[in-house]
Order: C-alpha cells, then structure tokens, then sequence
C-alpha cells in the first residue's frame, strides 16, 4: 500500500495547518488561527482534486482526510471559541461549552466516511463550512457581534445550532468538481451571485475582509435551510 502518495501528502499539510492553528488559537493569535485554518480548506479541497486527477484514491487517503479535517475543521474552531469565551469574564465550565461542535464534528465526519449517498452533496453541514463560519465569527470587527460574543450564551448556542446542523439529514450542495456533477445550477449561482455581492460590499464600504468571509458562509448555511422548504422540481422524462 501506498503511504506517501501527492494526495496524501496535501492531506498532511491539512493537519499541519490545523495542529498550527490550535497552537496559534491557544495563545491568542486568533488572525491567525483563521488564516491556518483557511490554508487548510485549501489544501482539503487541492487533496480530493489531485485524488481524482490522478486516480490515487484510497481508504487510508479517505482515513487520513477525515483525520486531518476533524483537527482543522473540529477542534480549533471548538478552542477559538473557547479562547474567545476565556478572554472576557466568563466561568470557566461556561467557556468549554462550545466543545460540543469538535464532538459533533467527530461524528459528521465518522458518518461520512460510512454514508454512501453523499457522493455529489451533503447530508448535514460540512465541517469546513462550520468552521470557517466560526472562524469568521470570531475574528469579525463588528460592534454588534463584539457585544453579542460578550454574553455568556453566545458562543455556547452558536456551537449547539452548528454541531446540530452537522449531524441533521439537511440536503446541502456541495461546490465539488466530480464526475456527472452539475456545477452551476440556480441554488449554486445563487450562492455565488451572493457571494461575490458580499464581497464587493465589504471593498466597497471598507469593511473588514472577515465579515466578507462571515457572510458568504452564512450565506451557504441559510440558502440550503431555506432550500429545504422548497420542493426540488421533478426531471422530465
């Protein structure tokens, strides 16, 4: 077996990324947490890409990612969040409330591994999208979040909204390049469309490139859950 494949290898700097970024969030950098943490999308979306370009797909690749995500994607935007708790006067069980989302994020990943109808999209929130989200969320410079993430429910509630949208059975769309994939359909170019809106908003106005990030995620997780009350339309025959 093939240990130290291209694709394995991009899984590895994932982790890296990840166990850099806990270091970094243990010790306040939470900029640059955020900034790990999104090398380390990057280097999860390049690893399935270079799997699937080079036909090198393989369970211990699919073990290692799930691995590798679950450091990323799991725990450190769970100690973002409870370092952020731990900076302002908050006791100290409260703060490792947001916990829960690396436990929740333990089980979506395990029940991806083992789900065989998340071939195109999602069943649940996908990690990487929650925790940008939170990322974001943490870092973001906007008088009405700082005031918000002062109370002690915040970030707690955040985490049991996220870590449940996890593990739910919510049909979400995935921006996955694969194989009898519909890439641009109307819910994706509604994402985007939003997505670049946001953007411009936030070079337009001179807003903090955060909340750019903040809202595109926020973007994805309300699209699909307002998605989820519209019926899909039947293909014709």
């Amino acid at each position: 077996m093939r240990i130290f494949t291209v694709p394995n290898l991009i899984t590895s700097m994932n982790l890296l990324c990840g166990i850099l970024g806990v270091i970094c969030a243990l010790n306040g950098a939470q900029d640059m947490a955020l900034l790990l943490m999104i090398l380390a999308a990057v280097f999860d979306f390049l690893d399935g890409l270079a799997a699937r370009v080079l036909h090198s797909v393989s369970p211990i690749g699919k073990e290692l990612d799930s691995l590798s995500d679950m450091v990323s994607f799991g725990v450190l935007p769970s100690l973002m969040m409870v370092e952020a708790m731990s900076q302002g006067e908050v006791g100290s069980i409260v703060a490792y409330l947001p916990l829960f989302l690396a436990l929740m994020s333990a089980f979506r990943l395990a029940k991806f591994n083992i789900d065989k109808r998340q071939t195109t999209d999602f069943l649940g929130l996908p990690t990487p999208a929650a925790a940008l989200f939170t990322a974001a969320l943490v870092n973001c410079n906007c008088s009405v979040l700082h005031h918000l993430a002062a109370t002690a429910w915040f970030y707690p509630v955040t985490a049991l909204v996220l870590g449940l949208l996890l593990v739910s059975e919510i049909p979400m769309f995935s921006m996955k390049v694969a194989k009898g994939h519909k890439l641009l359909d109307t819910k994706r170019i509604v994402f985007l469309s939003l997505s670049v809106a946001a953007l411009v908003y936030a070079l337009a106005f001179r807003q903090d490139w955060v909340l750019a990030l903040l809202l595109v995620f926020g973007i994805y997780i309300l699209e699909n859950l307002i998605l989820v009350g519209i019926p899909a339309k039947k293909e014709a025959r």
